[in-house]
Formats: structure tokens, sequence, C-alpha cells
């Protein structure tokens, strides 16, 4: 079809109103640009009006807090719809003005020229599974800074635990022992307490029902092989299922490891070359979940009684990734640290960024 019979939409969405710009015939400002409610008589609307456009409507809004349910309605009501990466967005270094309209309409304008970076959107079962997920981490968060705060509490007090790993049962016991003369005191304490238990529960029981649908068989066989590297427990295998879904997406090893933002920024001019940080543009769900698994190559590279028992019974293919992995991340870790005196930390996202290509290597093999 020809670009002049597209009709190019772009939208800038929030909880209550959807700026909306509409550009034809290849105009270089909008046609037609107005308002609708979020709510689904607003979207009833839209869908409306869209429908009585003449060609063919494209329309297009940036992923955020208002989720997929506009994409899945225009979708439904047959009219393409695409949602974009915001981080991917191109801006012009001298603009300092941002309001819903410039928004929409910068939107409309880059959507029609091929400036904008598509996302997969996943479907209901899909996002439901990365809710579960990311549910899951933010409780780990929770729990990490009540910890925390109840640490620093009993530090203010004088007491400093000093016998062994926080959080252990022997660390617990010595907590309870704990007793303030002051109400106010021991208000805190108990509080403080109530709310790291609190977390500890809601951790398990969003580890139990992350394990349950790890058993069921549209999970179970890719996370078992995820699992055949070492650091990629269920929580670890299912937040990669629940990110990615379908690895083949990635037609390249470096096309996956870019999506984790795990790449190195650069800026390079002539013949000077300079590497900087990593992007962090990608996913930091993945990231985050890679960079931990990463540490676990620091140890001598050695398949234990844990890990070959999550091998036994995979593809020959599959263990070889793995058996790989282990051998050549180990040595990246320690040649890091032991030769180029780089800072651990430096060596797990080091290693993180090849562990995802390992990841995408598995993801690409087929039953």
């Amino acid at each position: 079809m020809e670009n002049h019979s597209i009709v190019w939409v772009g939208m800038d969405t929030d909880a209550k109103k959807n700026q909306i710009a509409v550009y034809r015939n290849g105009d270089t400002e909008p046609t037609v640009e107005f308002e609708a409610g979020m709510d689904a008589k607003g979207i009833a609307k839209l869908i409306e009006r869209m429908k009585r456009e003449v060609g063919e409507v494209r329309c297009v809004y940036e992923a955020g807090p208002c989720g997929y349910q506009l994409y899945r309605k225009l979708r439904k009501a047959q009219i393409h719809c695409d949602v974009i990466a915001p981080s991917m967005t191109p801006q012009r270094p001298g603009d300092r003005v941002k309001t819903n309209r410039r928004d929409a309409r910068n939107l409309g304008r880059l959507y029609r020229a091929g400036e904008l970076t598509v996302i997969g959107v996943p479907d209901e079962t899909q996002e439901a599974l990365r809710d579960l997920t990311r549910a899951r981490e933010d409780v780990r968060e929770d729990l990490t800074r009540r910890q925390h705060r109840l640490n620093q509490f009993l530090a203010r007090q004088g007491y400093h635990y000093q016998d062994g790993d926080k959080w252990t049962q022997k660390h617990w016991a010595w907590i309870r022992k704990i007793h303030f003369q002051d109400p106010n005191a021991s208000t805190v304490l108990e509080e403080s307490i109530r709310a790291v238990e609190q977390s500890q529960e809601q951790l398990k029981t969003y580890d139990a029902k992350i394990e349950e649908n790890a058993q069921k068989p549209e999970y179970a066989r890719k996370v078992k092989r995820y699992q055949t590297l070492r650091g990629v427990q269920t929580v670890t295998a299912m937040t990669i299922v629940a990110e990615v879904w379908d690895m083949r997406r990635y037609g390249k090893a470096p096309q996956f490891m870019g999506a984790t933002g795990l790449v190195s920024s650069e800026h390079s001019t002539g013949e000077r070359e300079r590497r900087g940080k990593i992007t962090k543009t990608g996913n930091a769900h993945l990231r985050r979940v890679l960079v931990e698994a990463a540490w676990h190559y620091r140890h001598r590279a050695s398949a234990g009684p844990t890990i070959q028992k999550r091998r036994k019974g995979q593809p020959e293919a599959v263990i070889s990734i793995a058996e790989r992995a282990d051998q050549r991340l180990n040595r990246k870790f320690r040649r890091m640290v032991d030769r180029y005196n780089k800072k651990p930390v430096i060596a797990a996202v080091a290693v993180a960024r090849e562990l995802a290509g390992f990841i995408w290597a598995i993801g690409q093999i087929q039953d």
C-alpha cells in the first residue's frame, strides 16, 4: 500500500486521557488533534473515529504504566497498533519543552519516518506470568530494605551481631532475646520484626507459585534447559521465560545482549574509539537476574552434583553449551580480576553479557 493511503496516529497516553495527533497524506503538521478518555467509553469513541478514516490506520504509543489494554482493544477492532520503547525514542538535544500534545505529534511523525523501535507485546497469559515474577522481585527488594532498617535500628541501640551470617536461625534467636525498657523502642523493634517476617512469608508464597508454574508443560522444557547453566535456578529461568517468551525473535546473540542493556556504550569519532559503561537501555529485570547468575562463575569451573542432576536427560547440544559456558565464563571472570585487576562487580557484568549469549544459544535449540 502506498504511503499516501496510510493514516499515521501518534498517541500520548496517561491514566485519564489520550492525546492524539493524526497525520494524513504526508502532511508535515497533524491534520487532526484531539483528546479521548482512557476509560471504556473513551476508547470506544476513539475506535469509532479511527474506523471513519479513509485508508489504513496505524496507531502508536509508548510502553508505560497504562499497560497494553489500549493496544489489545485497537487490535481486536482490527486497527493496527504498535507499542514502542520510550528509551529508544529519538530526542532532539535542544528540545526542552515536553507536553502531551508535542509528544503525540513527535510519535506520529517519527512513526511515519520509521524511526521508532517497536517492542513485542505479550499476550495476557505471558503478561500475567511476567507480573508474577516481577511481583516476586518487588517483594525481595522490600525484604532487603526491611532487613536493613531492622539492622540499622539495632545498631543505633548498640546491638551488633558478630557470630556468623545474618538472617539465620541463630541470628533470629539473637534478635528475639533483645528487649527495651522504653515502650517506643519496643514498638519499633516488634513492628520491624513483623515487617521482615511478612515479607519473608510473601516471598515464600511467590516462590511456591513460580515453582508450580515451572512444572507446567508450556514452561517446563525451557526452564529445565536454562537450568543447565550455573547460577540459573527456577526463579531466574522463569524470569527469562516470562520476559523473553520466545528467544527465536532475536535473530543473533548480540541482539539479545543489547536487549538486556549489558552492552557497552560507545562514543567513537574518526580513528578514536571510546567505550563506556553499559547502556542500561534494555530490560532491567533480565539484567538483574543475569548479573546475579554471573557471580556463580567466579568459582572453579566444575559441575557439582546439583548441576549434574539438572543436566541429566537434557539434549547433548544443550549440555555442550552449558559446559562451554562453565569454562569460558570462569576464565573470563578470573582473567579480568586476577590479570587485569578489575573490580569483581565489573567482571560480573562482563560475564553476564556473555552469559546472555549462551542463554540465547540454548533458546535457539529446537526438539
